[in-house]
């Protein structure tokens, strides 16, 4: 059972096949994301040694 009437599903098709939300995106790079996250985790953890070393605990 659909649950729109003919004419209602007419106007959704049209809205979505209208390209209105459409937005062009760069293609996702997997490689830079992944480059991202280790320096993100090298920083941060240099950042954790030397707040280890200024405390004296290293």
């Amino acid at each position: 059972m659909p649950l729109l009437n003919s004419n209602d599903q007419r106007n959704v098709d049209k809205y979505v096949s209208s390209g209105i939300n459409a937005v062009e995106r760069k293609p996702f790079r997997p490689w830079l994301l992944l480059g991202v996250i280790l320096l993100t985790m090298l920083l941060f953890s240099a950042l954790a040694w030397w707040i280890g070393w200024f405390a004296g605990v290293v």
